[in-house]
Parts: structure tokens; C-alpha cells; sequence
């Protein structure tokens, strides 16, 4: 029960839970974990991973885990938290997306002991009569109680029909699989009460669902997402995400030490009280952005990529930068750190060298109108950003 309440936001009924619990020690029947993602992008990060960790947990104490891949509600698109409808994915981008989702997704599963699932397997099969037959099992009323559709109705935001439907097709993915137990982000609490509803309509003893909070990105502000730019990928390479998690703030780090390490919290709990009587709250991170990138790839990996980070911090030139040849000597600098992929644009480089923010083979440069001869340099923009250039 201790590791099922860790990190959690809520665990409902937990008097069940506990019941649940009782009787599979009882029988040795492992109980049946559900958790289930939309491929709505190729890549997982590291804020997916919160519920995947409390999978494994799960996991190692002996329970069958099912990873759900929702390539048919993937058709429907999520409306949590949503003020808009969401564009349904076209059956390619799914099958692309689904294809990686369940490799990186036994980063951190263990794969000889997870039931992988798709939920076409019986949604394709339920057909408009057993949609009808579904739908008939929730009210319009109940389905308007939900938060995203209330605050959208409220402000006369368009709210489609096919958007209803998908809490009822989740839900049914518990009916068709026996959930025990289904976890997923504070957003998802409606749809898994809904699997709750469902299984009781279908004659079956309901789930208890479990949610774990939203992880912040590297923003602090914003939840974990590709699309704000503020995550961290499990496939990143080790030195960009080992710099990544130590660019986090001192406070930000202790969720992020509860919802992704595991280490005991009893020793998460003495670090911290170290760190505010004074010990470097860099320490502290530091092996936190180790773990997880020795996790995600190597212990050696992690140590090379610490002293990757610390060689670069030092203004040291780190080992393994890109290294490309270009003709057209001789080049403007805002022209070179575009085209050696530095910048974003000319504008940016000249704003960066305004600030002393780039490097030739470790000098500082101010002179927004240089032009490099033919030979081949090192440039740097800020503390991370290298390339060594041979220029003809």
C-alpha cells in the first residue's frame, strides 16, 4: 500500500484498493494494471514516465501490467483539458506513432512482463449498434458535468458529438480488459471514473483508479510537452539530458526527485533536509539527473555526460562536438552560426555576439561585422552550443 500511495495525487477507493490487494496476497492472483496512451506523438518523455515508474512498481510486486496503446481513441482525440476540438490523427500517424511508443516505453517496463494491448482489438468490432448500445450507458448530463466541457459550453465554444465518445470508448477499454486497477495524470480522472461507471454497468466489479500529478517542465511553470519545448525525451541523447535536468530549479527538483527517482524517500527526505542546512542543492541534483540518465541509458554514459557538462561549464571544449565543412571563404559570423546550426537566424547570432555570447576557439568576439578567412575554427554560442567548422 506504501508503494501504491507513493507520489500519487489521489487513489480511489483506497478501501478497495486495499480489499484488492488483500485478495490476490490471499489467492496469488496478480492483479490486472492498466494504463493506457494515445500515440499522439513518436516520442514519450520523461513526463510519461511518472505513471509508467508507478507501473514498474506495480510491476515488481508481482501484478500483470497492460500497456494500452489507444490507436482507435487516438481516431477520436482526448478532449481533457481541452478549450477546442482536438484534430483527429490519421490512421498513418498513428500506426508511426504507436510503432515507437512501446519500445521506449520498455525503457522503463519490464517488456518480458507486460501485456501489450491495442484497443482496436475490440472497439473496431463494437460497430455502430454497439456504440449505440454503449452510449446509452452514461447520461448528458453526467458527460456535461466534466470541466473542460462545462467551461466550453459556458463560453458557447463549439463541443462535437464525436467528443463524448471518447470517455465512453476509454471506459469500455476497462470492460473489455478487467481492469483492477487504472492509473493515468490528475487530467484523466473523468475518463477513469468512467471505466469505474462502465465496469458496474457490465456487470463487473469496478477499478479503482489512480492518478499521479503533472510534472512541470523545464519551466517550472507549464506541464511537461513537446510542443512547449519544456521536456525531456527518454531517446535525448545522454549529455543533452543530463544538462537538461540540472537546468531545473533548486525547488522544482524535489517533485521531480518524488515523482521520477527511486530511490527510498527516506533517503530523498534526508538529502533535502542536508540541502537546506546548507549543503550545494547542486549536489542534490546532480544525482538526480545522473539516475535518470544512467536509466535511460548507462551508468557510464551518465558519468561521461557529468563531466561533459562540467568541461563545457569550465569553458572547456567538450570532446564530441559537430563537425562540418563549408565553402565560401570568406564568411560573415552571423552567416557562419546559421549555417553551422548555432542560431536560429542572423538576427539572433548578431544579438548573441552583442551579449558576448559567442566564442572563436575560446575568445570572446564583439565585432558584429567579422569575416573568417579559409581555415578551421571552433565557434561557441552560450555555455553548450559547439561546432568545429573547416571553412574553404
Amino acid at each position: 500500500m506504501a508503494i501504491s500511495k507513493r507520489g500519487v495525487d489521489e487513489l480511489l477507493p483506497e478501501a478497495d484498493w486495499l480489499n484488492k490487494l488483500a485478495r490476490a496476497e490471499a489467492t496469488g492472483v496478480p492483479l490486472r494494471i492498466k494504463l493506457g496512451l494515445d500515440p499522439t506523438a513518436p516520442d514519450i518523455h520523461i513526463g510519461h514516465t511518472v505513471v509508467l515508474n508507478k507501473m514498474r512498481q506495480l510491476q515488481d510486486l508481482g501484478h500483470q501490467v497492460i500497456f494500452l496503446i489507444g490507436d482507435f481513441t487516438s481516431m477520436i482525440g482526448d478532449p481533457s483539458g481541452r478549450n477546442a476540438t482536438r484534430p483527429p490523427l490519421t490512421p498513418e500517424q498513428i500506426k508511426h506513432n504507436a510503432e515507437t511508443y512501446y519500445k521506449q516505453a520498455s525503457l522503463v517496463l519490464d517488456p518480458a512482463r507486460t501485456e501489450i494491448r491495442y484497443n482496436s482489438e475490440w472497439s473496431d468490432p463494437l460497430g455502430a449498434r454497439g456504440l449505440i448500445q454503449l452510449a446509452a450507458k452514461y447520461t448528458v448530463a453526467r458527460m456535461m458535468e466534466r470541466d473542460d466541457f462545462t467551461k466550453r459550453f459556458a463560453a458557447q465554444t463549439p463541443i462535437s458529438v464525436h467528443e463524448f465518445l471518447y470517455p465512453l470508448m476509454q471506459g469500455y477499454d476497462s470492460v473489455a480488459l478487467k481492469s483492477d486497477l487504472e492509473l493515468g495524470g490528475t487530467d484523466q480522472k473523468f475518463n477513469l471514473l468512467m471505466g469505474r461507471h462502465l465496469q458496474q454497468e457490465y456487470g463487473q466489479e469496478p477499478q479503482c483508479i489512480l492518478t499521479m500529478p503533472l510534472l512541470e517542465g523545464l519551466d517550472g511553470v507549464e506541464k511537461m510537452s513537446k510542443s512547449k519545448n519544456n521536456y525531456v525525451g527518454i531517446t535525448d541523447p545522454a549529455t543533452q539530458m543530463f544538462a537538461k535536468i540540472l537546468s531545473i530549479s533548486d525547488v522544482q527538483m524535489w517533485k521531480w526527485f518524488e515523482l521520477l527517482s527511486f530511490r527510498p524517500l527516506d533517503e530523498i527526505a534526508r538529502l533535502k533536509a542536508e540541502t537546506e542546512a546548507g549543503r550545494n542543492p547542486k549536489e542534490a541534483k546532480v544525482l538526480l539527473a545522473k539516475e535518470i540518465t544512467a536509466r535511460f541509458h548507462s551508468a557510464s554514459a551518465a558519468d561521461e555526460a557529468e563531466q561533459d557538462f562540467n568541461k563545457r561549464a569550465a569553458g572547456g571544449i567538450p570532446d564530441d562536438i559537430p563537425a562540418l565543412n563549408l565553402s565560401g571563404a570568406p564568411q560573415g559570423i552571423g552567416a557562419l552560426l546559421k549555417a553551422a546550426g548555432l542560431v536560429a537566424s542572423g538576427s539572433e547570432a548578431m544579438r548573441m555576439v552583442e551579449q558576448g555570447g559567442v566564442r572563436i576557439d575560446g575568445t570572446v568576439i564583439s565585432d558584429k561585422g567579422l569575416k573568417l578567412e579559409a581555415g578551421t575554427f571552433v565557434l561557441q554560442v552560450g555555455k553548450r552550443k559547439f561546432a568545429r567548422v573547416t571553412l574553404a
